[in-house]
């Protein structure tokens, strides 16, 4: 654990170096929700509900694209040097899922003060929210390292994590609406949530398997 604790500290400091790209996506986040409340006010729980993940996708993009790309090459060689590929690419996982998280956490806030609160179960709809974050990051991160070895820019890391994100969008916004009052038996509530589980285990695994033969390229 502690190479992956020093990886994740350095993305910490380069994080603190380059403070504008963090407030940004900060200033990305508070415009983007601020135009929704100028467009459709306080909406019903379903316009809410696909919304407010529509715009996690959109952060998620923005905050976990520059995850990989801002790595040059000569900072890649000596990672391979002193780190393992696995180590790599776990640390870069927690450290996005931290990021997205904590922009989940404002852009949950920010719906709250403006676009009203129309879920019934709130602390019920901040944990989903956590867990999805996470559950994107995830997406985002293992699609980061493909496209910058691709020497592709962010779009490319959209695409290929389409027909991977899809589903767990899906997921998300059904699970969601149990804290909306509009759920279902609690059985294919857990069946839900097993599977969501299933697609981020599925993700790490992938990452673990496929980062190593990119890392050696």
């Amino acid at each position: 654990m502690k190479p992956i604790a020093i990886l994740i500290k350095k993305d910490l400091l380069l994080e603190l170096r380059h403070q504008h790209t963090f407030f940004g996506i900060l200033l990305y986040v508070a415009s983007s929700i601020f135009v929704l409340f100028l467009a459709i006010g306080h909406p019903a729980s379903d316009v809410y509900n696909g919304v407010f993940w529509m715009m996690q996708l959109f952060i998620s993009i923005n905050a976990v694209a520059k995850s990989f790309l801002q790595e040059s090459k000569g900072r890649m060689i000596y990672f391979y040097l002193v780190s393992s590929p696995v180590q790599f690419v776990i640390a870069k996982m927690i450290y996005n899922a931290v990021v997205v998280i904590i922009m989940v956490v404002l852009s949950l806030i920010l719906f709250l003060i403006l676009l009203g609160s129309p879920m019934l179960d709130l602390w019920r709809f901040a944990v989903i929210s956590f867990y999805g974050a996470f559950s994107i990051s995830l997406v985002f991160t293992l699609m980061s390292a493909i496209a910058a070895k691709a020497q592709q820019n962010a779009a490319i890391m959209a695409i290929l994590g389409f027909p991977l994100i899809i589903p767990q969008l899906m997921l998300l916004i059904r699970i969601s609406k149990s804290a909306f009052g509009l759920g279902f038996e609690s059985g294919a509530l857990t069946q839900m949530v097993l599977l969501l589980s299933g697609l981020n285990i599925l993700v790490i695994v992938l990452a673990v398997i496929l980062f190593p033969f990119l890392w050696k390229d």
